[in-house]
């Protein structure tokens, strides 16, 4: 089964932090952006004020160190700002993320249960438990995670496309290929111009059998600035299941022409399509 292919920028966008930056690295086989989350309000004192706007300042710091790949930097930054501030939601959330990137499945599945123990019911926090879970091959309690966040009052917008995409994905890792394609189906409806949802909800597709639908979606991906190794590798299995010899060829030069040293140009080389 291929990886998944969910843009980081899909799940944790720096916007939520007042950067106002998303950030662009690709999570992909190792994942859209969760709905605004502003500040715990601190009650009291200007002072009590005045450590929140420094936990908030640290935060912003450690994103900024997250996207330009200082993930060490960016987890001190964040643990002074929970040194400031010991319930800020927003610390726990993005230091899990941290840890994913270092794939570091159990500070990260520590930081968002306590992400989620500082705010029950929040949609991003049970969203962020969930994928963690899904990481770990815990599909069942990953999807009860997913479940509970579609149905928290904060969920809306591109915050359920992105829980709908990551429920499909982890469906799709779990086997459940009809609940899968379900799911990515629901995520396309909210969010149809995502590439991370046309690839996975094509993926899928192609693996029920329904390529003619699959290529609608890979190949509005490949047409298209996103293209990437996996989308053109994706195009050529569509294309080959589909019988199309002569774009399957033209996915092929491409892919050979972008992405020489890719893992999906030395597959195609092999002759490795059910890698």
């Amino acid at each position: 089964m291929p990886a998944p292919f969910i843009p980081m920028k899909q799940i944790f966008s720096k916007a939520h932090l007042g950067v106002g930056v998303v950030a662009a690295c690709i999570l992909a086989g190792c994942v859209s952006t969760p709905a605004a989350v502003k500040p715990e309000a601190i009650p009291g004192s200007a002072a009590e004020t005045e450590v929140h706007r420094l936990a908030k300042t640290r935060l912003q710091l450690a994103a900024l160190h997250f996207e330009e790949g200082r993930a060490e930097v960016a987890l001190g930054e964040i643990a002074q700002a929970l040194q400031a501030y010991p319930r800020y939601v927003d610390a726990f959330n993005l230091q899990g993320w941290i840890y994913l990137s270092l794939q570091d499945y159990k500070n990260a599945h520590q930081s968002f249960v306590q992400a989620l123990a500082l705010r029950p019911g929040d949609a991003d926090s049970l969203y962020n438990l969930g994928w963690v879970q899904c990481l770990q091959k815990q599909f069942a309690v990953a999807d009860g995670n997913f479940d509970a966040a579609l149905g928290a009052p904060r969920a809306s917008g591109q915050s359920v496309a992105r829980i709908w995409l990551a429920k499909g994905v982890c469906l799709r890792q779990a086997g459940q290929i009809d609940k899968a394609l379900q799911a990515l189906e629901k995520a396309n409806e909210i969010e149809p111009g995502s590439p991370a949802v046309a690839y996975n909800f094509a993926d899928a597709l192609l693996a029920q059998g329904e390529a003619e639908r699959a290529r609608f979606y890979v190949r509005r991906i490949n047409n298209g600035q996103w293209a990437s190794a996996q989308s053109l590798w994706l195009g050529i299995k569509v294309e080959r299941s589909l019988g199309d010899r002569v774009a399957m060829r033209q996915l092929a030069d491409q892919l050979h022409k972008r992405f020489p040293d890719s893992k999906e140009w030395q597959r195609f080389e092999r002759g490795a399509f059910d890698d």
